[in-house]
């Protein structure tokens, strides 16, 4: 980190290119993670085989215009990278985009404590001085951990691509033999008694409502492909990659859901410790089952958080690259990894690991700010795309599929706008705890060019972001939200 030549910025610097099938890699890797491991109980927790089975379909028609959209815009506007933060911008100002590129690294920053947490939290089953992952040792090895992975990703990004594809397979292993066994043991009269949910889960209305942030956050990745778009081989290998990788995992996710059902009664599997996966597996084949489970969580997670890295550190270098950041997260190495955004990334994850040891529930902080800060990068998203299809960009030369893609957009902006109502007042109000501390950021960038800090209409948003995070304070003070 020391060394000037390797942070310099460079012109030039060579891309490192990715094909079709280590971007599919990137996509499942980053969305199989911790998140599957536990949806049996989350699930069970809420919901029986019918609620599953229309939570699944809302999810998954939902998720999939998202895709879409993904898909749609890497074709239509092929000069965008870093996607998240690029769509943003190009539809609603550099403000606004700003605003996505800190919302969706801070995301992915908290997604990577919450791999740790999660991680120190299964080995603690047989390490009592890990506690839940909160404990001192667990934050120290974690930290080890951290330091570790961000010292292999600075060695460049193809080599850690490649690294993501092996582990990628790796993890599926288990996830599938889980799914496998589970069939061969399935017990009809359990999975029918289990099919109108318990007599706690309420009606089937509120069991569906219930599920949908859990959904929202084991889907988190699917715009993998296009964050990194920059290093495809072929532009039209962004979006096939991000719909195959979202159908590999959609059905992965919803076979471990519903084949759980199979094994235990619903009460059962709702109080079983996390990772669920394990006790349900343990149910049905004995106690190396857990065992089996546990391995597989940590070698499924230690994946995901390489390709959340990855994908956090290149926003941030994009955007500096776009004039939008400081200049200094603008530098790459030799191997075209952006090192100060990346290291800017682990000093982030860094202090929040040291923040769980303070915190009542270090699991359920980092997951629900995990979704929350990711709800707005993906609304804008979406809304760009129907900004495109309402304007008409880009369909001069190709309106064939304008009608498709208008009805994509759509249901891709409703199902955000849904996800952001579901969420509720409190995760806007932590959301904005975070951005508003990181306007700073903007207004270096801004003095750094001797422009003017913030327009007219940029004013207003900060003014709504600072009155936001104030009143998330106070009201987290108050004990009138809880984390």
């Amino acid at each position: 980190m020391t060394r000037t030549d390797e942070t310099a910025p460079r012109e030039a610097a060579p891309v490192a290119k990715l094909s079709m099938l280590t971007m599919t890699g990137m996509v499942v890797g980053s969305m199989v993670g911790a998140g599957v491991f536990s949806l049996p109980r989350r699930f069970a927790q809420e919901t029986g085989v019918a609620g599953s089975l229309i939570a699944w379909s809302i999810a998954g028609v939902g998720m999939l215009m998202l895709a879409f959209v993904f898909q749609m815009l890497a074709n239509r506007k092929p000069e965008l990278d870093a996607g998240v933060y690029a769509y943003a911008k190009a539809g609603f100002g550099q403000f606004l985009g700003f605003f996505s590129a800190i919302g969706y690294w801070a995301s992915a920053g908290m997604g990577l404590v919450f791999y740790w947490v999660f991680i120190m939290s299964t080995i603690g089953a047989v390490a009592p001085a890990l506690g839940d992952g909160d404990s001192l040792l667990a934050i120290g090895i974690s930290s080890i951990g951290l330091w570790g992975f961000f010292f292999l990703i600075r060695r460049g990004i193809k080599e850690a691509a490649v690294i993501n594809r092996i582990v990628t397979v790796a993890k599926l292993v288990p996830i599938i033999v889980f799914i496998l066994l589970c069939l061969f043991v399935l017990k009809p009269e359990v999975f029918a008694e289990n099919w109108g949910g318990a007599d706690y889960a309420g009606s089937l209305f509120d069991q569906v409502t219930g599920t949908m942030l859990v959904t929202v956050f084991v889907f988190l990745g699917v715009e993998g492909a296009s964050v990194y778009s920059r290093h495809a081989k072929r532009r039209a290998d962004v979006g096939k990659a991000t719909i195959l990788g979202f159908l590999s995992v959609f059905a992965i996710f919803a076979s471990v859901t519903l084949v759980s059902y199979g094994v235990l009664p619903m009460g059962e599997i709702a109080q079983l410790r996390q990772p669920s996966m394990a006790g349900v597996l343990a149910a049905a084949v004995g106690p190396w089952g857990a065992w089996f489970v546990s391995i597989g969580l940590v070698v499924s997670v230690l994946g995901a958080y390489l390709a959340w890295s990855l994908m956090a550190a290149e926003v941030l270098f994009v955007a500096a690259k776009d004039n939008d950041m400081p200049r200094f997260l603008s530098r790459s190495n030799a191997a075209d990894v952006p090192v100060p955004a990346l290291l800017m990334t682990a000093i982030f994850v860094q202090v929040i690991l040291v923040i769980t040891y303070f915190s009542h529930d270090a699991f359920n902080l980092a997951l629900d700010l995990t979704s929350a800060l990711t709800l707005i990068p993906f609304f804008l998203v979406a809304c760009y795309a129907l900004k495109l299809v309402i304007t008409r960009e880009t369909y001069g030369d190709a309106p064939r599929g304008w009608g498709r893609e208008t009805t994509i957009a759509v249901l891709a902006t409703l199902y955000a706008a849904y996800l952001i109502f579901a969420a509720g007042v409190t995760f806007v109000l932590l959301s904005f705890i975070i951005y508003a501390p990181a306007t700073v950021l903007f207004v270096m960038a801004r003095r750094e060019q001797g422009r003017r800090v913030f327009t007219g209409r940029e004013l207003i948003i900060v003014a709504v972001a600072v009155i936001g995070a104030v009143t998330g304070i106070v009201a987290l003070a108050a004990g009138w939200i809880s984390i």
